[in-house]
């Protein structure tokens, strides 16, 4: 009677769940149906872990002992235009702690946060791991039970940001940081290939938006957390006490993810699904005697190429303001209390453009193809260039407006990428595929920001973050353009006979057939080398 009732009716609720668990569980490591919310509480998980080095960085740093030091405001209750003299313009130890107002000293000399140390931790210390063991778990993705390595995955970056609270050295925290990405790796090419078979088409990439919004979720949550959390030094803990408390929710979440999180039967997609495809060998009916194709087939595409490149200055862009947000605006505005503007502007508007965005991404997918998703990437990351310049050069009043502007065109990219990518990829290698994208894209955006810190150096660091967060803004909006030209336009499916349909539902667990859009009405056809391929 259970299982007939109430069962049946929870059970439709089941992958907008997990959406929301794995989001959440990622958003720890960089929220309606139950398994969408599942997933995205694993994101939003694993990316709070990811980015909260950047918002406790100073705190970190004082109690480390590593990176740059400097002269900076010590009084919370005055302003730059009382000040004869600002810190941070101060480069010596003793000038700064002459400096007095009505006899009081306002400066302290000591590390900042910053620094070419801090850069390394953020970036390349945690993006060579993830890069790398991102590919692995791809290749096993496509081949072992997904729902249980993800859970694994999410055990493993959970212990290590538990552990962060316990370092007493910096390299300490260099290797937990390379233990959560290793663990944070799996979320995205697994939570993404669970999320494609779940959704049908006019709701997928609306599906991993959502998902990939556990990105913004963890980035602007790790701005009160760092910020002011450290400042309540609760059980005397200062900054450890974040990491603790992140370690504790995830380990709920986990055994949650073990408990509930299943395999959902894999299904072909896209340019998959589209009819008939021809081979060497001639016209048959899709699914049947089908050529199996490498990765390196797939990954070669010039769209493919076109596309990587694009996402990975695009990414460059999103890691430079991510890591050097809170530290920029602590340093230029040491006496305007942003936290929670920074808060509100990445999980708030970040959150409404990450959903429109997939909206219109599906809604046009249908009429333009696979192009309208390239077209919606570009003309938002243009329109997002000009008020992103703006959150930089202004003071803090506008610099929150141009940002919230900027923030909401901006983010609508991510889970647009990823949808693109499943729709013109086989499913035999989805994962796999995804794996080696954001292996590209991550050592490409997530370590060129450390050429910030020398750039900084030399013109100066407003004008380094201008370079690389907004520039590169514009940069990827041309790229995703010229993108936009090498993707397939609309097709039209072929119809399903009643001998095909139950063979593609039963023979979904592995692509047995990879075209390019190759229709009966097209005068020429694009094919790969065939072979033999079985059941996983």
């Amino acid at each position: 009677m259970f299982h007939g009732g109430i069962w049946s009716k929870l059970e439709g609720y089941y992958k907008w769940y997990v959406l929301g668990l794995v989001s959440i569980l990622y958003i720890l490591g960089e929220l309606g149906h139950y398994l969408i919310g599942l997933v995205s509480i694993l994101y939003i998980l694993g990316e709070l872990g990811h980015y909260l080095i950047g918002t406790t960085s100073k705190v970190t740093a004082d109690d480390l002992h590593y990176g740059d030091k400097a002269c900076m405001l010590n009084l919370t209750h005055v302003s730059l235009s009382e000040l004869p003299v600002v810190c941070e313009k101060v480069n010596s130890s003793e000038v700064c702690g002459t400096l007095t107002l009505n006899g009081t000293r306002y400066c302290e000399w000591g590390y900042n946060g910053l620094g070419i140390d801090y850069q390394v931790l953020a970036g390349p210390a945690f993006m060579a791991v993830f890069t790398v063991v991102g590919i692995i778990l791809g290749v096993v993705a496509d081949k072992f039970n997904r729902a249980r390595i993800l859970s694994f995955c999410t055990l493993v970056f959970v212990i290590a940001i538990l552990l962060m609270g316990s370092v007493t050295e910096y390299w300490h925290l260099v290797v937990l940081r390379m233990v959560l990405a290793a663990g944070e790796s799996g979320c995205n090419p697994l939570a993404t290939g669970i999320l494609t078979d779940l959704f049908p088409e006019r709701q997928r990439a609306l599906a991993l938006s959502i998902f990939n919004w556990g990105i913004y979720g963890g980035y602007g949550i790790a701005f009160p957390v760092g910020r002011y959390i450290p400042e309540l030094n609760i059980w005397g803990l200062s900054w450890r006490v974040c990491y603790y408390g992140i370690g504790v929710i995830g380990l709920i979440i986990t055994l949650l993810s073990f408990l509930t999180l299943r395999e959902p039967p894999r299904t072909t997609i896209g340019e998959e699904g589209t009819g008939p495809a021809k081979t060497n060998d001639g016209t048959v009916e899709a699914g049947k005697n089908m050529p199996q194709v490498t990765i390196w087939h797939v990954i070669t595409q010039p769209r493919i190429v076109l596309l990587c490149i694009a996402a990975s200055i695009r990414h460059c862009g999103g890691m430079c303001f991510a890591y050097n947000s809170d530290l920029y605006y602590r340093d230029y505005f040491p006496d305007v209390d942003l936290g929670w503007w920074l808060f509100a502007v990445t999980v708030v508007i970040g959150s409404i453009g990450v959903v429109i965005g997939g909206i219109i991404s599906d809604k046009y997918v249908e009429k333009m193809g696979i192009r309208s998703r390239v077209m919606v990437l570009g003309l938002s990351q243009l329109i997002a260039t000009l008020p992103a310049f703006g959150s930089v050069i202004f003071g803090p009043l506008w610099a929150m407006i141009t940002l919230a502007i900027s923030y909401f065109f901006a983010e609508m990219w991510f889970g647009i990428v990823f949808t693109i990518l499943v729709e013109i990829v086989p499913l035999s290698v989805r994962s796999t595929t995804i794996g080696v994208f954001l292996f590209v894209m991550n050592n490409v955006g997530g370590n060129l920001p450390i050429l910030v810190d020398p750039v900084a150096k030399a013109i100066g660091y407003r004008e380094a973050v201008m370079i690389f967060y907004a520039g590169f803004y514009g940069i990827s909006s041309i790229l995703f353009f010229l993108t936009m030209f090498v993707m397939d336009g609309p097709v039209e499916k072929a119809p399903v006979t009643e001998e095909q349909e139950p063979e593609n539902k039963r023979t979904g667990l592995d692509n047995r057939a990879f075209t390019q859009d190759e229709q009966n009405h097209r005068s020429s056809t694009r094919t790969l080398p065939i072979t033999t391929s079985e059941r996983l």
